[in-house]
């Protein structure tokens, strides 16, 4: 997450608030009101603050959550786990695994082959369409 300094200034020129509040300080979007909510183009979903590849369309699902919905992230090491106990719940939180943004959360519910849901804000992402860089 950004602490201030040049890059949290460059961040907060570049994002939305939205963008800002739901990467560095851990927000959520509403659901159902994010871009990539119903989105079903092929391609990959990346992070908004460093453009690290995060998710492959193709593991992309509908949970009927609101939010984005992934069975498996693009590769290992690509986004990090952390125990987050807020709102009295006990979650894992997801955050990019190049720069640390929050992007949402991991939960158990999720289907074959892996059993997991990521659940991920639009707003954390952008979308790359199939043969762009």
């Amino acid at each position: 997450m950004s602490g201030g300094g040049p890059e949290d200034d460059e961040l907060r020129r570049r994002l939305t608030p939205l963008q800002y509040f739901v990467t560095q300080q851990r927000g959520t979007e509403t659901p159902f009101t994010g871009d990539y909510c119903h989105h079903g183009a092929a391609g990959t979903y990346g992070c908004i603050c460093c453009g690290a590849a995060l998710f492959p369309a193709a593991t992309k699902f509908d949970s009927g959550s609101g939010w984005p919905s992934f069975w498996q992230p693009l590769a290992a090491g690509c986004v990090s786990q952390h125990p987050d106990p807020s709102h009295g719940m006990q979650r894992v939180e997801v955050r990019c695994g190049r720069c640390g943004a929050h992007l949402g959360h991991v939960f158990t519910d999720g289907p074959e082959p892996t059993g997991e849901r990521y659940c991920i804000n639009s707003v954390a992402l952008d979308f790359r369409p199939e043969g762009e860089a």
